[in-house]
């Protein structure tokens, strides 16, 4: 299973093996594609308050998630 529709459909489906698959893949690739978005708020200068606004999380719960895994702002790793 690779294609999210597939995911989405499998998660959503009555075989508890395959949903639960489903749910743990989706999962991985939120949390890819959150860290990749802020990485790219981060170069862009958001600050963590900005950033765990529209995360609709705390500024500390971002911070301590991403603070130690993501290039300072303004630089070019990433």
């Amino acid at each position: 299973m690779s294609d999210v529709a597939d995911l989405a459909t499998a998660a959503g489906g009555a075989d508890a093996r395959a949903g639960l698959r489903a749910t743990l893949a989706l999962r991985r690739l939120a949390e890819a594609l959150e860290a990749a978005q802020v990485a790219n708020a981060r170069r862009q200068g958001w600050s963590w308050q900005e950033i765990a606004d529209a995360l609709e999380v705390t500024r500390q719960a971002v911070h301590k998630k991403y603070a130690g895994r993501l290039p300072a702002p303004g630089s070019r790793e990433g």
